[in-house]
């Protein structure tokens, strides 16, 4: 079935399967709007970890049956891996989350480059994504330059991206979508911009990756970094890197697991076997909510049915959000162009500040993030950082209409008072 013609979400009964969702807070239900933190889980994802942990919990390569579990469960999250991010199984690393992958790849790939060349990363990004080229950047005495925001919608400055572009330019690192405004550039421009001129194309996918369909190799990333726990599964990291990539770059191992090939030999030490369990249950879930004959398939589907629906959410929270005296909201905040941006929205109250707000709101049961989100350079281009930052409310596929006015109204209550 295409995704024109695939039903609705049916959000009431997929949240019966969340079981956080249940929870009261000063007798109110709990709205869980911090979602771009952090996502809750449904219930096939718990019950994957318990039951490995119960009846499979065994180190690899033994030779008993446990282990040989163990063994299986690490080729179907691989296979996992591969179908949520449009990638190869032995393209796939886990770690123990995106920030630890990110740096350990960096560190890889500055290995094989030589003093005086260029890395570009982004005021747009989450700081997992920028301190890793800073750091390698002083070790090997490389040059890192930063791709501006407009600070009108606060998007990327494409343009200012590809006049930084020479053939000193190594690595291309920006997000798919702002932790911290939802802006999504264009992966596939800056991807091709990037190529032109020999560099990789590095993104991070965790913020998109709940919102959208990754598509690694359809979209000409070399490699893209995600966190599960943000798209309904356990803390955990994973990397999809170009095979080709992943053979050559030198990996810090220990000695007899040399010959580990792909982007395997970049998961040192022992993985966390029972959140590859509740990995693959999160992919499955999603997967449940399309329709096709493979989980690739199905995948598409279900992002197409979670677009649709977060989209008429951002409508409705752009509406009113703007249209309360006394706050601001920042980034793109024209409902016609809601298909450029996540539904997460960075914003303060008049008067009032960032955590002052949260704080009200979460008293209310309303659950909402304030600071920068580890999305330093956007506070700072804003204006922001030194101020408290701003409230960030994230919507996901299980957010609900009511959720919205909720928050919609504490926040004019908020604004009036201020």
């Amino acid at each position: 079935m295409s995704a024109t013609t695939t039903p609705p979400l049916d959000v009431a009964a997929l949240r019966r399967r969340f079981p956080a969702l249940s929870r009261n807070v000063n007798g109110r239900p709990a709205a869980f709007l911090d979602g771009p933190g952090g996502s809750q889980t449904p219930d096939v994802v718990i019950d994957a970890m318990t039951a490995y942990l119960r009846g499979s919990n065994a180190n690899l390569g033994g030779a008993f049956v446990t282990s040989a579990e163990s063994d299986a469960l690490y080729d179907r999250a691989r296979q996992a891996g591969a179908d949520f991010t449009g990638s190869r199984p032995e393209e796939i690393a886990f770690g123990a989350n995106m920030t630890t992958l990110n740096f350990q790849l960096a560190h890889a790939v500055a290995r094989t480059l030589k003093e005086g060349d260029e890395i570009i990363v982004t005021q747009l990004d989450h700081d997992g994504n920028v301190s890793p080229w800073l750091r390698v950047a002083d070790d090997h005495g490389l040059t890192v330059h930063t791709v501006p925001i407009r600070p009108g919608d606060v998007t990327l400055d494409v343009e200012a991206l590809e006049s930084l572009l020479s053939d000193r330019t190594k690595v291309v690192a920006f997000t798919l979508a702002s932790n911290a405004v939802g802006s999504k550039p264009d992966a596939r421009r800056i991807a091709d911009a990037a190529h032109g001129v020999g560099a990789l194309a590095w993104a991070d996918g965790v913020h998109y990756a709940p919102h959208g369909r990754i598509d690694r190799a359809g979209l000409g990333l070399d490699v893209v970094v995600c966190s599960p726990y943000k798209f309904f599964g356990p803390h955990l990291g994973m990397a999809a890197i170009r095979h080709d990539l992943a053979e050559r770059w030198p990996a810090d191992r220990v000695r007899p697991a040399d010959e580990t090939p792909a982007a395997h030999r970049f998961e040192t030490g022992t993985m966390s076997h029972e959140a590859l369990a509740g990995f693959v249950a999160a992919v499955d879930y999603l997967a449940e909510l399309g329709d096709g004959a493979t989980r690739s398939e199905r995948l598409d589907g279900a992002f197409a049915r979670i677009r649709a629906y977060e989209e008429a959410l951002s409508v409705q929270a752009l509406r009113r959000l703007t249209s309360t005296a006394g706050v601001t909201v920042y980034g793109i905040t024209d409902p016609d162009r809601v298909a450029e941006r996540s539904p997460t929205f960075a914003f303060n109250v008049d008067g009032v500040g960032a955590r002052e707000v949260a704080a009200e709101l979460g008293r209310d049961g309303v659950f909402v993030w304030d600071g920068n989100y580890y999305a330093l350079n956007v506070m700072l281009a804003l204006g922001l950082e030194d101020r408290g930052g701003a409230v960030r409310a994230g919507f996901l596929h299980y957010t609900t209409p009511d959720e919205v006015d909720r928050l919609c109204d504490l926040v004019a209550q908020i604004a009036g008072r201020g």
